[in-house]
């Protein structure tokens, strides 16, 4: 059996932030279902949004989050993330995250829904900048070991022996090498397992975004909040074949417009921002035009930017559309909405805590209230590293009366040894995301959440059967 004194699930911004400053204090696991950088994290493009500017204020960006959030963030939530944020931009500059500048000064840009320029960033490879620079200094500090390729099952608990009230005690843990699910003990769990886009056909996310978190979490009989705010990006290339490439909110923010297939824009007839209006705005608007149109996506018009503009602010775009045959210096780019964030999740306080004590969530596995029934661009890096610091300062108080269990309850999941045919495997998962995305999509209806519902549940029923005789996979 495996211990520590903390176990973190996940290497996001959130996971790995956390790590640094829990090593501080204690020992401290990371595993990770790939290798340390696959996150969502690696794959934002935009920025993280923080009040640096001169003509800017906690205030208004205050305002833009709870205008986003359609009235349903939590007020206090947002005030900690918009007047904490800047000091932990400031600390991730300090473990060497090369943020863009202009000259000695932070290049900030504008994105949907922000009225100032407060987007901090590494040109359109933000995330990628800022895991190398976590990551770099995870390696230095002898008080983290992560383990990849380890895949979180279940979450473990026992009785409280003072109150007799469950707590979180550790995690059963997949080695895929060896098939074998091992406890691992540990006096709080940090859960930063990202989001569940992969249940959808069209998504932004990275493959290892299967929602594992907030379903463990759920099963252990923690309190999760805010599943049905599911954000749709509206601007992913659209391609058969080739796995969905965002194309970030700053596009927009620099002055690409959306346009029908005709050329006309149409923005404006949605929302006084036009192209700029908040992501849940834009993401039906397009949707609606589609389904009027009959057309399977929208345009996103680029000349509005300078060629010198779009080669220096998004080099990895343009590189990665031209990869797929598309010159976004010349023609515009076909766009079609696909999912993108889950604003709900383990529902936590605002220094992290979870209704399971000893457990802890951050980032987009968790719901911390910020962002209502939508997030505001570039609020999602922010809230993880806040909120992940505030539960590591929480835990730094909590830990000593926390203790290490000696003994944690085993595997008693599927008991057989068989393994299932791929092809059922991949049916089903196809099926499910098929289902999400045509019934439990952007726009929904009780006719339609019913009938998903009903399909599901008959879908679980039948896979109770191959789980119970299966080996335990990463793929089960």
């Amino acid at each position: 059996m495996t211990s520590a004194d903390v176990l973190v699930i996940g290497s996001g911004i959130a996971g790995l932030s956390f790590a640094l400053r829990a090593a501080r204090f204690g020992t401290v696991v990371v595993i990770t279902k790939k290798d340390r950088p696959e996150s969502s994290t690696n794959y934002a493009q935009g920025g993280i949004a923080a009040v640096f500017g001169e003509d800017d204020s906690y205030a208004l960006h205050v305002e833009d989050t709870l205008v986003a959030g359609a009235g349903l963030c939590h007020p206090d939530a947002v005030d900690v993330l918009v007047r904490e944020g800047p000091e932990r931009v400031r600390e991730l500059i300090e473990i060497g995250v090369g943020f863009t500048r202009d000259g000695e000064e932070l290049s900030l840009g504008r994105e949907g829904g922000h009225s100032r320029r407060r987007i901090v960033r590494a040109d359109d490879l933000t995330g990628r900048e800022i895991e190398r620079g976590l990551l770099g200094a995870i390696a230095a500090s002898p008080n983290i070991r992560v383990l990849e390729d380890h895949a979180a099952v279940d979450l473990l608990t026992v009785a409280d022996p003072r109150t007799g009230e469950p707590r979180c005690c550790g995690a059963l843990v997949l080695d895929p090498e060896g098939g074998e699910i091992t406890p691992f003990a540990a006096r709080a769990v940090l859960l930063a397992t990202g989001g569940c886009g992969q249940v959808y056909r069209h998504t932004t996310n990275p493959g290892i975004a299967t929602g594992d978190g907030v379903a463990m979490a759920y099963r252990a009989g923690a309190r999760v909040a805010n599943m049905e705010f599911v954000q749709f990006h509206p601007t992913a290339l659209y391609s058969a074949r080739e796995r969905t490439l965002l194309i970030s909110e700053a596009v927009r923010g620099e002055g690409a417009e959306l346009r029908r297939m005709d050329g006309v824009a149409f923005m404006r007839d949605y929302h006084p921002l036009g192209s700029l209006a908040p992501r849940d705005v834009v993401a039906r608007a397009i949707d609606r035009e589609m389904k009027r149109s009959g057309d399977p996506y929208v345009l996103l018009d680029c000349s509005g930017i300078s060629e010198e503009e779009i080669r220096a602010r998004f080099p990895n775009i343009l590189r990665e559309t031209g990869a797929r045959g598309i010159d976004m210096l010349r023609e515009p780019l076909p766009v079609v909405p696909a999912a993108h964030y889950l604003c709900g999740g383990v529902l936590t306080d605002t220094s992290g805590r979870a209704s399971l004590r000893g457990l802890y969530a951050a980032g987009e596995t968790s719901c911390t209230g910020v962002h209502g029934a939508n997030r505001l661009a570039s609020n999602s890096l922010l809230e993880a590293v806040v909120f992940a610091h505030r539960a590591a300062e929480r835990l730094k108080g909590e830990l000593s009366g926390l203790a290490l269990v000696d003994s944690v309850p085993g595997w008693s999941g599927s008991r057989g040894w068989g393994t299932p045919e791929g092809v059922l495997l991949v049916h089903d998962r196809e099926e499910i995301r098929s289902l999400m995305w045509d019934f439990v999509g952007i726009v929904r209806s009780d006719e339609r959440l019913e009938f998903a519902e009903a399909r599901i549940a008959q879908m679980a029923q039948q896979n109770e059967t191959i789980w119970a005789s299966s080996a335990p996979s990463a793929e089960l």
